[in-house]
C-alpha cells in the first residue's frame, strides 16, 4: 500500500521536520521546548507552517483526524503561551504552560508516526495502514515517552520552586 507523496506532500514533509528537530533540540538543551529561546520561537513558527500546510492534503478528500489533531496542537501551543498570563490559575501556570507546549509536541508526531509506519520503507512499509498493530503499539510507546517526560517536567518544575523558597 506505497502512496507516493504529492508535491505539496514532500513540501509538508520536509516543513514538518523543522519543529519535529527543533523539539527534539529544546528537549535535549532544555528539558523542554521554551518559547523564549530561539529553537523554542523555531518550533512555534514550525508547527504552524506544519499544520497549516496539512490543510492541503488530504487521502479523504477533505478534513480529517490529522486536520484535527493539527488545531489540537495549535491550540496546545497557544494555551502553553496564554497561560502564563493567567493569574488565577496561581502555581499552575507553569505546569500548564510546559503542558501545553509539551503536549503540542506530542500531538505533532501522533499523525508523523503514523504516516511514516505506512510509507517507510517506500518498497514495503512496516504498516499497512492507521489500525496497524505496530502503529498502535508505537503510538502506545509514544504516549507512555510523553507521560513520563510531562512527570518529569512537573518534578523539575518543582524541584527549582523549592530551591527559590528555600534561598
Amino acid at each position: 500500500m506505497t502512496h507516493s507523496l504529492s508535491l505539496l506532500g514532500a513540501i509538508h514533509t520536509t516543513l514538518s521536520l523543522i519543529p519535529v528537530a527543533a523539539g527534539f533540540y529544546g528537549f535535549a538543551r532544555h528539558r523542554a521546548i521554551e518559547p523564549a529561546t530561539r529553537s523554542g520561537r523555531i518550533y512555534l513558527a514550525g508547527l504552524a507552517v506544519s499544520v497549516f500546510t496539512a490543510f492541503g492534503l488530504s487521502s479523504t478528500g477533505g478534513f480529517n483526524p490529522g486536520h484535527a489533531v493539527g488545531i489540537l496542537a495549535l491550540l496546545a501551543a497557544i494555551g502553553s503561551l496564554l497561560v502564563p498570563r493567567m493569574s488565577f490559575v496561581g502555581r499552575l501556570r507553569p505546569y500548564l504552560a510546559t503542558f501545553g507546549i509539551s503536549f503540542s509536541f506530542f500531538l505533532l508526531l501522533v499523525p508523523a508516526i503514523a504516516e511514516t509506519l505506512t510509507r517507510l520503507p517506500s518498497a514495503h512499509p512496516l504498516a499497512d495502514g492507521p489500525q496497524s498493530v505496530v502503529v498502535r503499539t508505537t503510538l502506545l510507546a509514544w504516549i507512555a515517552t510523553f507521560i513520563v517526560g510531562f512527570v518529569l517536567q512537573a518534578w523539575m518544575i518543582r524541584s527549582r520552586r523549592r530551591g527559590m523558597v528555600r534561598e
